[in-house]
């Protein structure tokens, strides 16, 4: 497959992440959401936060789409299955990653304030770990920063959403 191809399908499945986000903002999540795909490019999970809704910390979207793909998959490791999430993961989900064996992390906004990668928490490069795996960042950012962007807004400004 050529690069130009290679690229839309990475975008086609960012817009699949971007589409969960919008679930969870419409349920009054802070909208971030997540698939994982298989080596073939099939979407084996998918999955939003649900922090609010479920009173759960671990209520991540990364954390909900590897462990649907993990039951799928009848096994926990997703070894040459990539995840695309719409915001930089943080320390916990990033840690998920790599327990998962997850084989590339492609994510859309960064988060300076609570991404590991921004805080240099850089496990999935960390040697002394038992996996490391390939990270691309900035997918569709604009797309993924504007919708968080608005959801606090909102939140700042009071907005009472009518759906």
């Amino acid at each position: 497959m050529d690069e130009k191809n290679i690229l839309q399908d990475q975008l086609w499945l960012m817009d699949e992440a971007l589409i969960e986000a919008e679930k969870a903002y419409r349920q009054d999540e802070v909208p971030i959401g997540a698939v994982v795909v298989d080596a073939n490019g099939t979407i084996l999970s998918r999955g939003h936060n649900v922090k609010e809704s479920n009173y759960n910390p671990c209520g991540h979207a990364e954390i909900l789409a590897i462990t649907e793909a993990g039951k799928k998959l009848s096994n926990w490791r997703l070894i040459n299955c990539s995840i695309f999430v719409t915001l930089e993961p943080c320390p916990m989900c990033l840690s998920a990653m790599i327990q998962a064996r997850i084989g590339t992390l492609y994510f859309g906004a960064y988060d300076p304030k609570g991404g590991s990668l921004s805080l240099n928490y850089n496990f999935y490069k960390d040697q002394k770990l038992n996996h490391a795996f390939s990270v691309v960042g900035g997918l569709r950012h604009f797309e993924c920063s504007k919708l968080l962007s608005r959801f606090f807004r909102e939140k700042r400004d009071g907005y009472k959403k009518s759906f």
